[in-house]
């Protein structure tokens, strides 16, 4: 068999479904071999798209999620939804054509090292010179991949190896599987808490990874434990909980409002240094930390734990449980949890236009069900909806953090409704970031998913309009200008609404969700609300 017929079988081994990518010359060979296999080639429009699909799928479903390009300017656009894979651990494995191994040492047509342009954004990646290794490099790139933390990687097929003819077999994947926790370390743990005047628990991204969500509740039940979440935690604990406190992760001021200032103790579960900085909850150093992951923390100077709890979530949560024979109490958190509360509900009746982002995203949670899927792109959108959209069960609410790239949220949803087809799915996006991935309409209308796009339009790069007035009074560089996205989505024979009068928001959004095609919603939005927010968050105080 052809070397590409070989890696197809190996990716058909590792229970691929799909590969997202763009045709292309030097990826002849592995796209005749993939139209032989149960293996669905999706094109996309642009090869972004493509990674953050696969980003998405690898989120969803833990298993990495394949994307394809050609060699040069293919393989440079994968390179953005590759390192958003890489930041925000999610499972992706890309692989990319490359010209004949004999030019690889001259300038030549389209010839750049990707292998060696895609090393600071991947966990590991490979170039293929020899067809007999590609199962072992194949099995190798999606147990990297998949293995905590996950993240991308990368596989490099020149177009010589790829059609030269070789005897293999792939190799059966097996799981990976982490350690118990250590049982003096739990003791330890619970003595500190124990002890401890105000503890409470971070819930990061590794809670919904390991799907650890049961046994968090469960700890934070039985001891009254606070727990506050990171944007990429969202879900994780059912926000009509208790001891459920708003979302932390972008303002300074976020560990204030959420209880960290006085706590004494924190408690961090599957915890990324990079979802939210320790200089901003631990400025003092004066925190004592308990740390709780699958693998040891990270050396940083506000973040240096007093105990480390190493092994699977789910065990090392359920043996802290059952260790913690006492019980706190939830005094001091209720007026964070009110603020929350009613910030997003404040504007729940109002008609004024243009819409006020609290009133968006509280119509937004009442049509959407427990399990629904929200997708936020990046930008002010972002921000409002991992502050204020209230999430009630694990990757409900999917955010691109770590790399913060615009263009995530239409491509992700396509791949959510791949992944999860019963289940209704809206992508918020801004003017900004919309228009960066709006031709991937063609490909979810190709596909057949259906989903809603509501398209919050200020005519600006709200997110930096906002941080330019708070910090020189003044804005520069950010007003843009738009189509009309009712008329855009039509143009792609899709369905297409323009809210004029906020009463319409929830029912249109209601309509949209039982159509058998993807939508857009076109929404103007107000955004003097930042600033509002940012002067009322910059008064809280920590109750004591």
């Amino acid at each position: 068999m052809r070397a590409a017929e070989l890696l197809v079988k190996c990716l058909e081994k590792e229970k691929v479904k799909y590969v997202f990518g763009l045709p292309g010359e030097e990826v002849l060979s592995l796209l005749d071999a993939l139209s032989d296999s149960d293996i669905q080639f999706i094109a996309t429009r642009h090869e972004q798209g493509a990674a953050f699909m696969a980003n998405v799928i690898g989120r969803l479903t833990g298993k990495a999620g394949v994307c394809l390009a050609t060699l040069g300017p293919g393989a440079t656009n994968l390179m953005t939804g590759v390192a958003d894979a890489l930041l925000d651990a999610s499972p992706l494995v890309a692989i990319t054509g490359q010209t004949d191994l004999s030019k690889t040492h001259k300038q030549a047509h389209q010839y750049i090292d990707i292998r060696e342009m895609f090393r600071p954004i991947t966990k590991w990646n490979s170039r293929i010179t020899r067809p007999e290794a590609i199962p072992e490099i194949v099995r190798w790139a999606f147990k990297v991949a998949e293995s905590e933390k996950p993240g991308a990687t990368h596989l490099e097929l020149s177009e010589d190896v790829a059609s030269s003819d070789v005897v293999g077999e792939p190799i059966e994947p097996t799981p990976v599987s982490y350690p118990a926790p250590n049982p003096e370390s739990v003791l330890q743990a619970a003595k500190l808490i124990e002890k401890a005047a105000h503890p409470m628990i971070i819930a990061g991204n590794g809670v919904i990874r390991r799907r650890a969500s049961a046994e968090l509740a469960a700890l934070a039940k039985k001891v009254h434990l606070a727990v506050t979440n990171t944007f990429q935690g969202k879900g994780c604990v059912d926000y009509n909980e208790p001891y459920a406190l708003p979302t932390v992760g972008m303002h300074q001021r976020d560990w204030v409002m959420c209880g960290l200032e006085r706590a004494d103790v924190v408690i961090t579960v599957g915890y990324d240094q990079v979802e939210y900085e320790p200089c901003l909850w631990n400025p003092e150093k004066d925190k004592k930390i308990i740390h709780i992951d699958t693998l040891p923390s990270d050396v940083d100077e506000h973040y240096l734990p007093q105990v480390e709890i190493v092994g699977e979530i789910r065990q090392s949560l359920a043996a802290l449980a059952e260790a913690c024979n006492f019980t706190r109490d939830y005094a001091g958190i209720s007026s964070l949890r009110e603020f929350l509360s009613g910030e997003l509900n404040q504007y729940r009746q109002d008609t004024s236009m243009p819409m006020k982002p609290q009133k968006v995203l509280a119509d937004i949670r009442q049509v959407l069900d427990k399990d629904d899927i929200l997708l936020t792109d990046v930008g002010a959108n972002k921000v409002w909806t991992a502050r204020m959209f209230p999430a009630r069960s694990p990757n409900s609410v999917l955010i691109s953090n770590g790399f913060a790239s615009m263009g995530f949220a239409l491509p992700g949803a396509i791949a959510a409704k791949l992944v999860y087809p019963q289940r209704r799915v809206v992508a918020v996006a801004g003017d900004g970031g919309f228009l960066m991935v709006s031709h991937e309409l063609e490909t979810a209308k190709r596909l057949g998913v259906a989903f809603a796009v509501v398209v919050w339009v200020d005519n600006s790069y709200g997110l930096i309009e906002w941080k330019q007035i708070n910090a020189f009074g003044r804005a520069y560089g950010v007003r843009i200008t738009n189509p009309d996205f009712a008329a855009l989505a039509k143009a792609y024979g899709l369905p297409g609404f323009k809210i004029e009068a906020a009463q319409d928001f929830q029912d249109t959004l209601r309509h949209a969700l039982t159509l058998n095609a993807p939508s857009v919603i076109e929404v103007p939005i107000d955004y003097s609300e930042n600033l509002r927010l940012t002067e009322k968050l910059g008064h809280l105080v920590c109750p004591v």
